[in-house]
């Protein structure tokens, strides 16, 4: 829960209690909102607010107690598809062709909340929020084929400021519809990248509360379906970019499992379809030929993850074209850049999101 009013400020004995009612308010409805906001109400005289995430999609939500108003950014965990409002990607320049390629389905979004909206600013938020200027990104579920051979992914597309440059992200175990990697996704195409999110397990991502144990899940994933499938999308944003004029490389970002197979899609491709990749903490990379790899990767993980071992990846570093880094955080575990679980590593998550920006940047952009 990112809360706009940061930081401490003085308040009067008056806007003590007012403050008070909104937090015991904002508490009472706790069960709705994704993370419990860390909130300090020291006394009379100051008022903390701590934000437990500080790397999500905000939305903005006024409440207003006399002259007092409060602005909170509520991080939303539910797909988006379901959360916000996106105005129709055909209406954009880039993608204009999507309807004519591959027998491709769109899948309209809907509204839960009709003042639901995406802020493209956490400061100074007033009443008259400019609707044009606060919706930075489209967003559109796809699916292509039919039946036994339908795949879907979501596409985010940035509207202000759009590079032109378009990415793939393989997301872990838990989904292309799972919250924190649409999050992620979000607010990569904030910074004006185009960035598609395929369904690698189609329809069928690991859950808690699956009966089976988290091995017979992943035995049961067909490895040769999945690399198949990136390969469609991979085609798909490919002529897509080409029907629209555009010829630069295509950038390839991976949590986890996915992390894994975005070394195996670079192995493939050879420098073919994708200028770079962004490995995060990837896993089950057992016979891959990393020598194949021709692009230059950016490796993030954690010194204290038994699954995904630093020297292992340094060893498969050493084997791909120069370029390539491995940036270790210490202390972290699985799963920290993009499922942070503590203040300490929205802190870490924040520094490896800003690295992956720039590596973004200098790899596609420049």
């Amino acid at each position: 829960m990112d809360f706009i009013v940061s930081g401490s400020r003085t308040l009067d004995d008056e806007q003590y209690l007012i403050w008070q009612r909104i937090i015991q308010g904002i508490e009472r409805n706790m069960k709705y909102l994704p993370r419990k906001p860390s909130i300090y109400l020291h006394s009379s005289s100051r008022l903390e607010l701590e934000a437990t995430s500080k790397m999500g999609l905000s939305t903005v939500v006024r409440a207003s107690m006399g002259s007092v108003c409060v602005c909170v950014g509520i991080n939303m965990v539910k797909p988006l598809s379901r959360q916000c409002r996106f105005p129709p990607t055909s209406v954009s320049p880039l993608f204009p062709c999507f309807q004519k390629k591959f027998d491709l389905n769109l899948r309209k979004s809907t509204q839960d909340a009709a003042d639901s909206k995406i802020s493209c600013s956490l400061l100074n938020v007033e009443d008259g929020i400019d609707d044009e200027a606060c919706e930075l990104v489209n967003g559109v579920e796809l699916s292509l084929g039919e039946g036994d051979d339908n795949i879907r992914a979501y596409l985010f597309k940035a509207v202000k400021n759009n590079n032109g440059t378009g990415l793939l992200l393989l997301s872990d175990v838990f989904g292309f519809e799972d919250s924190f990697t649409r999050d992620f996704a979000y607010r990569v195409a904030c910074n004006g990248y185009n960035i598609l999110v395929p369904d690698l397990f189609r329809g069928n991502p690991w859950t808690k509360e699956q009966p089976d144990v988290f091995e017979k899940w992943i035995t049961r994933q067909n490895l040769e379906r999945i690399a198949e499938d990136i390969s469609r999308w991979t085609k798909w944003l490919v002529d897509e970019f080409m029907a629209a004029g555009i010829s630069k490389k295509l950038g390839i970002i991976g949590f986890c499992f996915g992390g894994g197979q975005v070394l195996k899609v670079l192995a493939q491709d050879q420098g073919s379809c994708f200028g770079t990749g962004i490995s995060f903490y990837g896993t089950r990379m057992a016979h891959l030929a990393a020598s194949d790899i021709k692009a230059p990767v950016l490796f993030i993980l954690g010194d204290n993850d038994p699954l995904c071992v630093v020297s292992e990846i340094e060893n498969i570093q050493k084997k791909i074209c120069g370029g390539s880094k491995v940036v270790v955080f210490p202390g972290r575990g699985h799963g920290f850049a993009h499922r942070p679980g503590s203040p300490e590593e929205d802190v870490d998550a924040e520094q490896a999101y800003v690295i992956m920006r720039d590596w973004l940047y200098d790899h596609l952009i420049i």
